[in-house]
């Protein structure tokens, strides 16, 4: 049976080639996608602790947790913390650095990175005059103000050399630094395509901190001293307000946070991996069924001369065993490629990956091969078993085990069961792993079902089909001749539409609903922030203060967050002007009015709804001071995503800052928006590269840009599904033209042309794909609105959106899929001898 099942194989390779690509195909997804996550991963976890290795102990900063936590700013780090800290035995050297954004323009006066990890920080020599963390590549360290250094990738991503005028922006007026040395680093953030400017010490603290703090002491241990036993040391003399960690611990963190960043990545491409793989199921189904179903005489005689039920079957399962090993090891080959060039890809799109070897592990070599073997034996099993209970005189008389009324009615029965609950859990869902559960529920339910739904949808489409003649006709009786086989086939491009169109509503009502929060939500012309990371150091009082002195701004607000103590809980409070608050917003007032003036206070009604407050409750509050108020409730609105939480004016909560910063500023102008006008306010601002200045379609557009980025992902990601699925139509109909030779051959006889006959086999290819796409797109617009449901709770302006363009592109693609999968069975059925073809046997 052995050798049985290997001549088999090799009997048939043109025809297993088809299922041998399907999982190839899906296998290289996977150990791709395993060999991409663990190299990266590996790549930053070494360039992680490279980064570390002259940091024992670092000090930092400590927030209390639970009622010991008071409001505002953690407290920095002192210098006399840090000279304290250099007196502890065991303590070889001690070193201070300051954090913060530095967003750095390029010659085009954009700016570099686009705000992704922005650094800035210190240059802190030690008793050679070195700083061992950042060994210059060429020129000296900054000594002075304006004068600065960067690190190498930046320096080259800029076309920066010694000398230069470097234009950048923390968070006031832009800064022209002279370019004193490029510096080399085994920062993770540089590695990963961030940027890190240096500053003399003096400088940083001004920038980032205050004279004579820090945001971070490093400690370097002398020979001898473990880090733990340095870390003992160090814990004697620390402040309430301040922790040490390792720099053991240090970089396992950052490991663990890449790593945890990269499996992210890696079960999102391991899910569209796994959706590849189950759509080749359909396909490696199909070509086991119609292979078993042309030898049915051949496993007759063998069970004729004595071959067991089992031994059919275990035969069956050896030929899916070496298509999934061969299919396997290309695989897994094939995904070592793909793993290395999606890591140059991505070095290409800048985002730099540190250098380090293609990390192929053990538990990826036996994943693929694993995948491979298992998912083609799991297909092949049912036409193996199915092929076993043939009775053998009905074999021999070519009298082949056609479905019974009796199956066909438990099959419907049971996809009936499955797709009512599959969609009752979708409506219902009040979870998305329910609503997982639901919309798997009811693809499963309706693939058992597609069966049923064959006949009655492609019998809709005979009307068009009578333009073409008797080709059409054949066509349409081929097409559902043998309707689980059709079944399998459309329903391996049904579930890659039904993805792609459910993605494409979701995204699309999504971006409707931001569209109408950000027409809805504001009457400002134009929102001012700082780009990328910088907005977590926000925008200096300056900005707002400029933009009010212009002629053509009519009012304007900063938005001014500051942390305090409502009742017993900390909660944000947000400073506005409160005479224009009114002019550059449009919010629903459930009860009162938008009126801020002196101890009032405006809140949204689901955090009033939290705390228990009605018009006219009295809110005490403790500042980050220690100084205390009282706040009216004067007004309740309808929140939403970009104007939310407790409203005061500015006069109330800016006094008892520390640091005044906004997170941005509304501005609305006597002219509306314009070009000209927006080049007036990025003037007026010294074309600073950090800040944006953006109109309500710019903030559509920037939220956008992301969803669209994110959607085009997913789309490339789901073609390796459309892919598999069209390889499940060629073969098909390949397999479809073999088994009806003698009726092709018939036709020709009887005058029907090669023309015709390709029309035939194109237009049944047609009709499978656009019933395959018609189911797809029905599921993906049904799970999109259920999805939609989910997101309406915290999304109020969401509403279906359903992209009318988009999905009949879709169905144009299914279509085209068809007549692309369908141009080599054609021509071979047109080429078929008809002589040859009639007496085959």
């Amino acid at each position: 049976m052995f050798r049985t099942a290997l001549r088999n194989v090799l009997a048939h390779k043109a025809r297993l080639l088809m299922t041998v690509l399907a999982v190839l195909l899906g296998v290289a997804f996977v150990s791709g996608t395993l060999v991409f996550t663990s190299t990266v991963s590996d790549a930053y976890q070494k360039s992680s602790q490279k980064g570390f290795t002259g940091i024992d102990v670092a000090i930092t900063p400590h927030r209390a947790k639970g009622e010991d936590r008071q409001p505002g700013d953690i407290p920095n780090l002192s210098q006399a913390l840090l000279d304290k800290a250099a007196k502890v035995p065991g303590a070889a050297s001690v070193s201070g650095s300051v954090h913060g954004f530095a967003g750095i323009a390029d010659k085009d006066g954009k700016l570099l990175g686009e705000g992704f990890n922005s650094t800035g920080s210190n240059y802190y020599p030690g008793s050679n005059g070195q700083d061992a963390r950042y060994p210059m590549k060429s020129g000296r360290a900054p000594r002075a103000p304006g004068e600065v250094a960067l690190d190498q990738r930046t320096a080259d991503r800029g076309g920066f050399k010694l000398g230069d005028t470097i234009r950048m922006s923390v968070s006031g007026p832009v800064l022209s630094q002279k370019l004193t040395g490029i510096f080399t680093t085994d920062d993770g953030n540089v590695a990963a395509g961030g940027s890190l400017a240096l500053f003399d010490t003096r400088t940083a603290q001004q920038l980032y901190t205050k004279p004579g703090e820090f945001s971070e002491i490093d400690v370097k241990a002398a020979p001898g001293t473990s880090q733990d036993a340095l870390k003992a040391e160090l814990d004697k003399l620390l402040p309430k307000d301040a922790q040490t960690t390792t720099g053991k611990k240090l970089a396992d963190d950052q490991a663990k946070a890449i790593a945890d960043g990269s499996s992210t990545m890696r079960t999102v491409m391991l899910v569209f991996a796994g959706i590849a793989l189950f759509v080749g199921i359909f396909i490696i189904a199909n070509t086991f069924t119609m292979l078993i179903a042309q030898r049915t005489k051949e496993l007759a005689l063998m069970r004729a001369v004595g071959a067991s039920r089992r031994q059919i079957t275990r035969s069956v399962l050896i030929e899916a065993f070496v298509v999934g090993a061969v299919a396997g090891v290309t695989g897994l080959l094939a995904g070592i490629g793909i793993g290395a060039g999606l890591r140059a890809l991505l070095n290409n799109t800048g985002a730099v990956v540190p250098d380090g070897p293609l990390v192929i592990s053990p538990s990826t070599v036996v994943t693929s091969l694993a995948v491979g073997i298992l998912v083609t034996m799991l297909a092949a099993w049912l036409p193996g078993r199915r092929a076993a209970k043939i009775p053998p005189v009905a074999a021999m008389n070519s009298v082949h085990a056609v479905a019974t009324t009796r199956s066909l009615v438990v099959r419907n029965s049971i996809g009936g069961v499955l797709a009512a609950a599959g969609a009752a859990l979708t409506i219902t869902a009040g979870s998305k792993s329910m609503l997982g559960l639901g919309a798997g529920l009811l693809l499963i339910g309706v693939f058992v079902l597609t069966p049923l739904l064959s006949r009655p949808l492609i019998a809709a489409a005979a009307p068009l089909l009578r333009v073409f003649g008797i080709s059409g006709k054949l066509a349409r009786q081929n097409a559902v001749r043998n309707p689980r086989r059709t079944a399998a086939t459309a329903s391996a491009l049904m579930i890659g539409l039904t993805l792609i169109t459910g993605l494409t509503v979701i995204a699309g009502s999504v971006q409707s609903a931001i569209d109408k929060l950000a027409t809805d939500a504001l009457r400002a012309d134009y929102v001012v922030s700082m780009a990328g990371e910088g907005g977590g150091m926000g925008l200096s009082p300056e900005v707002d203060k400029k933009l009010a002195a212009l002629p053509e701004v009519t009012a304007s607000s900063p938005l001014r967050s500051t942390e305090a103590r409502v009742g017993s809980d900390l909660h944000s409070l947000t400073g506005v002007n409160g005479d224009s608050f009114a002019k550059l917003t449009k919010l629903h007032f459930v009860s009162g009015s938008d009126q801020l003036t002196g101890r009032q206070a405006i809140v949204d009604d689901h955090t009033a709804k939290d705390f228990g407050w009605k018009l006219g409750s009295s809110v005490n509050v403790t500042f980050q001071d220690g100084k205390r108020d009282k706040l009216t409730i004067t007004g309740l609105f309808d929140g939403n995503r970009m104007i939310r939480g407790i409203m005061v004016d500015n006069s109330v909560v800016t006094p008892h800052m520390s640091e005044v910063r906004d997170m941005q500023v509304m501005v609305k102008t006597k002219s509306g928006t314009s070009e000209a006008t927006k080049r007036s306010l990025t003037k007026a601002l010294g074309d600073n590269p950090a800040i944006q200045i953006q109109d309500k379609n710019d903030i559509s557009n920037a939220i956008a840009q992301g969803i669209n980025l994110l959607l085009n992902v997913l789309y490339a990601l789901l073609a390796m599904a459309v892919i598999v699925a069209v390889l499940g139509v060629v073969n098909t109909l390949a397999m479809s033209v073999f088994e009806r030779q003698q009726e092709i051959g018939m036709l020709r006889a009887i005058g029907l042309d090669r023309k015709g006959i390709k029309r035939m086999v194109r237009l049944e290819s047609l009709v499978i794909s656009l019933f395959g796409g018609v189911l797809g797109i029905g599921l993906g617009v049904f799970f999109g609105w259920a999805a939609g449901e989910q997101i309406k709770g915290g999304l109020a302006t969401y509403e279906l959106v359903l992209p009318w363009g988009r999905m009949g592109i879709f169905l144009l693609l299914a279509g085209l899929v068809g007549m692309l999968a369908a141009l080599w069975p054609a021509r071979r059925a047109a080429r078929m001898n008809m002589l040859s073809a009639i007496k085959a046997d």
